[in-house]
This record gives structure tokens, sequence and C-alpha cells, in this order.
């Protein structure tokens, strides 16, 4: 699989049909950061996770299996679409704060 082959499927996957099953990745990945801020609270720890936050994680989540040889096709594509949402999300808040 190329490199342009990669990045073309993970734009179907996050631009697509995930999109249409799961809705927009930054009001999913929202829901998600609200989920894991309040377990990490229920644990005693002060932590806010964000939905930037959980597209980081999410693509550690793929290379650390990529890094223990149990990669696939598809880890290299979800890295790529990962990536791809987080840095929208990153430009959005960045951007956000900066006409604050």
């Amino acid at each position: 699989m190329t490199r342009a082959e990669i990045l073309k499927k993970a734009e179907e996957c996050v631009c697509g049909k995930r999109q249409q099953d799961y809705g927009n990745p930054e009001n999913n990945f929202q829901v998600i950061a609200n989920l894991w801020t309040d377990y990490l609270i229920g644990t005693g720890q002060e932590v806010a996770v964000s939905a930037k936050d959980v597209a980081m994680m999410m693509a550690l989540l793929k290379i650390a299996r990529i890094a223990g040889n149990h990669a696939t096709e598809d880890s290299f594509v979800d890295l790529a679409g990962y990536a791809a949402c987080g840095g929208e999300i990153g430009i959005s808040d960045a951007e956000w704060q900066r006409d604050r």
C-alpha cells in the first residue's frame, strides 16, 4: 500500500462511512473525552481530557500496535485518520483561542 493509498483510504474513513456511522469526529471524540475525564476523576486524578487528546491518544494506541508488530494496513490508515481529526480539532481550538 502506497502513502497516497493510505491517505486516500484514511480520508474515505474519516469523511465517509465512519462519519455516517458514528457522527462528526469532533462530537464523538468530545463524548469519549467526557467519559475518560469522568473515569479519571473517579480514580482520584484531576485531569480534563479534550477531543484533541482523544485523537492523539487513539493515534498512540495505533503506534503501540505498530511498534509491537501487531500492525495491519488498517493500523496505518487509522493512524493517519486520527492525526487528521486531531489536526482539525487542534487547529480549530487554536483559532478559537486566538480569536478570544
